[in-house]
């Protein structure tokens, strides 16, 4: 029988990046309109989209092996899953998620203590109820469907428990950041029994260092071209790289050939000071992978 590795793609907004990174790292995943088993090239793998807010449910049971699920949705389950690697997608698109405690900017509450016996409305639920247990304040937590921020403006609650990437949204309700409660970002986990599994094991292993080694490239390319012998060693003090950069002799001249990867928004700065210190053939060339 084939083997096979169960993996979960996260519904909603962070779909369309993974499927965008997966591709980036060698993985072409096709979702078909309402259909939540999307074909990937790779017998090895089965993919299933699922919620993220579900998803370390869904793999802490067995359903799924792996998958990729933001933190703040595996501390809200309090699933007990592998973390294998950090994903951190704001590399590619965007700042860091953040979940807050915002409430309106004439309510009087300036620190977390403020809250004792107030209302909170939030889509994290038990997180937030552990959070003010641990800290022995004394809130009662409901369970917010939507249209947070209006909760508090209409007097539904005090505070809200929310996810903002800027605060600009709150700031526009009216109201105010008192605390930041946990910086999110995308992870890959996967469930014991499959990471004690030595064939899913090589196998996440594999996802994981691939996946990394895209988000990696994200924003560098690669550099070439030819420098003289005579200029050469100003030449590699002025290139920023990951690692000291690969030269060879050129046959027969007094050039070398090197090739280093660096930043995307370097490259501007950089060629003109190449083409004062010589330079030729500059080439540069995008990158899928930096492993």
């Amino acid at each position: 029988m084939e083997k096979k590795l169960k993996f979960g793609i996260p519904k909603g907004s962070l779909e369309k990046s993974t499927i965008e990174l997966f591709e980036k790292a060698g993985w072409t995943i096709e979702v078909h309109h309402r259909n939540y088993f999307p074909e990937v090239d790779d017998p090895e793998l089965e993919m299933v989209i699922c919620r993220p807010q579900e998803m370390s449910r869904y793999i802490e049971a067995g359903i799924l092996d792996a998958g990729i699920t933001g933190k703040d949705w595996i501390l809200e389950n309090d699933s007990d899953v592998v973390i294998v690697e950090d994903l951190i997608y704001s590399k590619v698109s965007k700042r860091p998620a953040r979940w807050v405690i915002a409430v309106k900017q004439d309510s009087g509450i300036e620190k977390l203590e403020d809250l004792n016996g107030k209302r909170i409305s939030t889509e994290l639920v038990s997180y937030t109820k552990r959070f003010f247990k641990e800290r022995g304040i004394d809130v009662e937590v409901s369970y917010s469907w939507g249209a947070t921020e209006a909760k508090v403006v209409q007097g539904l609650c005090d505070a809200i428990v929310e996810v903002t990437e800027t605060g600009t949204t709150i700031r526009a309700h009216g109201l105010k950041i008192i605390y930041e409660m946990m910086i999110t970002y995308p992870q890959l986990i996967a469930n014991h029994d499959a990471w004690n599994d030595p064939w899913k094991q090589k196998k996440i292993k594999q996802i994981a260092t691939l996946l990394k080694g895209a988000l990696n490239a994200h924003k560098k390319v690669g550099l070439k071209m030819n420098v003289p012998e005579k200029n050469l060693d100003e030449v590699i003090k002025l290139l920023p790289s990951i690692t000291a950069p690969t030269v060879s002799k050129l046959y027969n001249k007094d050039w070398y050939a090197l090739e280093v990867v660096v930043s995307e928004k370097e490259v501007r700065d950089l060629v003109p000071k190449l083409l004062e210190l010589g330079a030729e053939g500059i080439i540069e060339y995008s990158l899928n992978k930096v492993i």
